[in-house]
């Protein structure tokens, strides 16, 4: 029995997807898809060498371009900030002197004990400030 080199090809794209899959490994989908490349320039007639080149070069591009772009986007930060980071950075309402030591804010609907970042600064009541951080139950404000 003879097989085309067509389904080769595609046997081994179906191998790398599978272990893909099992290593997670993002690097064994790209050679899947130079595996897939190859099997169409073989349907189209290419020789063998050629098959070859084209398995590499699509392989290799695809690793040299998406790679970077996977590690910049793994290594930013969530847009969505949920809990205490989506609170940082937004600004509150003085309800209560806020100082050194201590006082209320409204922050997000919700009434905060707070206290400020600059322990010789005041907020009075009605002045909006800016929350630079959360330590337990306490905003950190400017």
């Amino acid at each position: 029995m003879n097989i085309d080199a067509w389904l080769w090809w595609l046997i081994g794209a179906a191998g790398l997807g599978i272990a893909l899959v099992i290593t997670a490994m993002p690097e064994l989908g790209m050679l899947a898809v130079g595996a897939v490349a190859a099997a169409a320039v073989d349907a189209l007639g290419g020789d063998a060498v050629l098959q070859v080149v084209v398995f590499a070069v699509v392989s290799v591009a695809l690793i040299a371009v998406v790679r970077p772009i996977a590690a910049r986007h793994r290594s930013q930060r969530p847009r969505l900030a949920t809990g205490i980071d989506a609170l940082k950075g937004r600004q509150a309402v003085v309800l209560e002197r806020v100082d050194g030591s201590g006082g209320r804010i409204k922050l997000a609907g919700e009434v905060w004990s707070a206290r400020s970042l600059d322990t010789g600064r005041t907020y009075e009541v009605g002045e909006e400030v800016d929350v630079v951080d959360i330590e337990g139950a306490t905003a950190i404000v400017m």
